[in-house]
């Protein structure tokens, strides 16, 4: 079939324009892929983890002092950070909302302890301000940790506090108008994520403590209670749901997830079935993760002070990749 001169170059430059646009998405592509970091070693690794995974108890270490009702787990170096509430006197459900609150503030005392890999009491550092003594979920960056304190009930205040890991030195960095149960820093963009209460809502902070972002939690698998950095943009939270069953009998499903903290939604969450000596599963509540080689290593410390043995770090380990 022949076709006219003008045909043909019609046909030729739309080949051309064909080509430069197949070309121009081929690169766009791979900038794209360039520009998208591989994932951090415990995000890749916690990524790995299945219902199937097989996790083999590697160490049991007692601890020997009164740690109350622990809640975040974090390490760095050759030192482990536990925060713990101690309850004085325990909130009272209210039977109709009292000033927009469900229950009583109660009265306790928050701690963080500073311990070395061995379990050995190197400080006790007492937190709290009135009602404010419920320290939450922890996580440390490169120079500092920070962890949350709040009233023991939902929607109330928090103050949030930034501890010189060398010093030890406290600091208040800023407050929040709600209960804030963990925060992880991420110093790569200078934000700061953190959970409320049951892990329902998430918050996104500048490090100044300008809110930037306020969402909803779209899963609804377990409550967050310990969550802490694994890469840019990037965390890994442990927690729990209960269950009661219609004869009274309970049940504690503990699992582990792997958050985007820009978009603020689960990129993969499996659960736990792992169990203390007082019969939680090890997710309860404090729990430090990380990765070492093909080796993903969980720091958990599920049990109080006064239940069958005492508090107890489990140290678990697992083969991904």
């Amino acid at each position: 079939m022949k076709y006219s001169k003008s045909f043909r170059a019609a046909l030729l430059s739309g080949a051309v324009l064909a080509a430069g646009v197949l070309a121009n998405t081929t690169t766009t592509r791979a900038a794209d892929s360039a520009a998208r970091p591989e994932p951090a070693p415990l995000a890749k690794a916690v990524s790995t983890v299945t219902r199937s995974t097989e996790w083999k108890l590697a160490q049991r270490i007692g601890l020997d002092f009164d740690t109350h009702h622990p809640q975040g787990f974090a390490r760095a170096g050759d030192r482990l950070f536990l925060s713990s509430v101690e309850i004085i006197e325990p909130p009272v459900k209210h039977r109709q909302p009292v000033d927009g609150h469900d229950r009583t503030p109660g009265k306790g005392r928050g701690h963080l302890f500073v311990l070395d890999l061995k379990g050995n009491l190197i400080k006790d550092i007492v937190l709290g301000e009135g009602d404010m003594y419920h320290p939450g979920g922890i996580d440390v960056d490169e120079e500092s940790l920070w962890i949350p304190l709040a009233e023991y009930r939902p929607h109330s205040r928090s103050i949030i506090y930034r501890v010189d890991l060398r010093t030890l030195e406290v600091s208040e960095e800023f407050r929040v108008a709600d209960h804030i149960g963990g925060i992880v820093p991420d110093p790569a963009s200078g934000r700061l994520s953190g959970v409320t209460w049951g892990s329902r809502e998430f918050y996104t902070w500048s490090a100044e403590g300008k809110q930037l972002d306020h969402t909803a939690n779209s899963s609804h698998f377990i409550d967050y209670q310990d969550c802490a950095r694994a890469g840019r943009d990037a965390a890994v939270c442990t927690g729990i749901t209960g269950y009661e069953a219609p004869d009274g009998t309970g049940f504690e499903l503990g699992g582990i997830a792997l958050l985007d903290t820009r978009t603020q939604t689960v990129r993969h969450e499996v659960p736990v079935q792992l169990w203390s000596a007082a019969g939680h599963v090890v997710t309860r509540n404090p729990v430090h993760l990380e990765a070492d080689g093909s080796t993903l290593r969980m720091w958990a410390a599920p049990d109080d002070g006064e239940e069958t043995a005492g508090t107890e770090i489990l140290v678990y380990e697992s083969k991904v990749g």
